[in-house]
């Protein structure tokens, strides 16, 4: 299992992944989850994915081919990021499909999801979710962020922080936090950690960071927000209970 998040508004996009893989607890292992198929000064593209580790690393070796043998097609070319959008969704089931027969027949999970986020000059920044089936939906202003992998427990804290409106460094760390929680909680998601902070029409991704294990800025963040959730509920009110009323009438006998 893995964890990866993308966030838009206004000023860019931030997205951020864990690199951890398992195929049980007694095999573990660590692949990168993202990926910068960027043409600088043209147009930045950052993939990241979740799912099945052979068939995503197989879209990402014919993105990879597509580019260097300057196929027709390919992520530098397309002319927009909806297009880009579908042709990652097609390599995505044309890898599926063909090894579907073997695949199925030994009972192996062989879906993946894709989150792709960017920027080509003459759009806005722009990011979407690739689903195994190569569909796809795209984050708005009012759904910033899109998730894919363990997505669960680092989903409360960008529900109740992000807007499109959110300076995008508070973006970023909020997206450090959501990694955070999730690793807390489930041992599947683990580091290292990359995170991507892209400025909207820069055209180029300068802010990368890689958090190995025992980093310690996640360890100071971990501890600093902690103690503020045990402040905050400390602070809470004492709860209203009902009162209950038990006084119970006498039955009266008259002889």
């Amino acid at each position: 299992m893995t964890y990866c998040l993308g966030i838009i508004n206004q000023l860019g996009i931030v997205m951020a992944s864990d690199s951890r893989t398992n195929a049980g607890v007694d095999y573990i292992s660590s692949y990168r989850k993202m990926f910068d198929l960027s043409l600088p000064g043209e147009r930045s593209i950052i993939i990241c994915n979740s799912g099945s580790l052979s068939v995503s690393q197989g879209v990402l070796t014919l993105l990879n081919r597509d580019i260097q043998n300057k196929e027709e097609q390919n992520l530098h070319t397309l002319e927009n990021m909806y297009d880009m959008a579908r042709y990652i969704g097609n390599k995505s089931r044309e890898i599926q499909d063909r090894d579907r027969p073997w695949l199925e027949k030994d009972g192996i999970d062989y879906s993946c999801n894709f989150l792709l986020g960017g920027q080509i000059k003459g759009e806005v920044p722009q990011l979407y979710l690739i689903y195994p089936q190569g569909n796809f939906i795209q984050a708005t202003p009012e759904t910033p962020f899109l998730q894919i992998g363990e997505t669960k427990y680092g989903k409360p804290i960008l529900d109740r922080t992000i807007t499109y409106n959110t300076p995008l460094e508070d973006v970023a760390k909020c997206a450090l936090l959501s990694l955070d929680s999730t690793m807390k909680s489930n041992i599947s998601v683990g580091p290292p950690i990359n995170l991507v902070m892209y400025q909207a029409d820069s055209f180029e991704i300068n802010r990368k960071l890689e958090l190995r294990i025992g980093a310690p800025y996640i360890a100071k963040i971990r501890k600093l927000w902690e103690e503020s959730v045990r402040h905050a509920f400390e602070s809470m009110p004492e709860i209203e209970w009902e009162q209950e009323t038990n006084d119970s009438e006498e039955d009266i006998f008259i002889d």
